[in-house]
């Protein structure tokens, strides 16, 4: 451990996968220059939370989540931009935000079908809270039950979602889907 709680394992590995990690959010946001704020910042973010990081061998894939975690951001950014410029410029009751293809780029089309072979209330919670981006106390309050269990059954959701993942994807799952082309679980295909 360094002088700020860092090992140094994780920034090692951070560090040596520069141009991996460049290259994976150039290749979703088409321009280097964002690219390189996006993944500023995520070093940024993940040397804050570096010491959650238990096994030298989830490094690499616990980056690339949180890398996707802030292509999600720039994206939700970038909309609430252009819906605010366009309602400066006196179109915004003519502007009706639609779906971001760039974010549904981004999820996986295995997970999206795999999340419906989970328990209904865990489907719930990742439909919910990931990919429709609502709180959990939102879904507490739908569900009916304490924002504490609910962030318990989302964490579960996770788990079983993790599980399906492995079991469908394969190695897949386990460096991150950078390139799915697997169409989705076999069953689904």
């Amino acid at each position: 451990m360094t002088a700020t709680g860092i090992a140094p394992t994780v920034v090692d590995v951070l560090v040596e996968n520069h141009r991996r990690f460049l290259a994976f959010l150039e290749r979703r946001v088409g321009s280097r220059e964002v690219a390189e704020d996006i993944l500023q910042d995520a070093f940024v973010r993940g040397l804050e939370r570096a010491e959650t990081v238990r096994n030298g061998d989830s490094i690499i894939p616990w980056f690339y989540r949180l890398l996707r975690n802030a292509l999600v951001d720039h994206y939700r950014r970038r909309g609430a931009e252009e819906r605010a410029l366009a309602e400066v410029a006196g179109r915004g009751d003519d502007v009706e935000p639609g779906p971001d293809e760039h974010l549904q780029e981004e999820i996986c089309v295995c997970v999206a079908n795999l999340v419906k072979t989970l328990k209904p209330e865990y489907a719930q919670a990742i439909t919910r809270v990931d990919l429709e981006g609502g709180t959990v106390a939102a879904l507490a309050k739908e569900a009916g039950i304490t924002p504490n269990n609910a962030a318990v059954r989302l964490h579960r959701a996770h788990q079983a979602l993790r599980r399906q993942l492995a079991l469908s994807c394969g190695t897949c799952a386990t460096h991150g889907c950078l390139d799915c082309h697997c169409g989705g679980p076999a069953g689904a295909r």
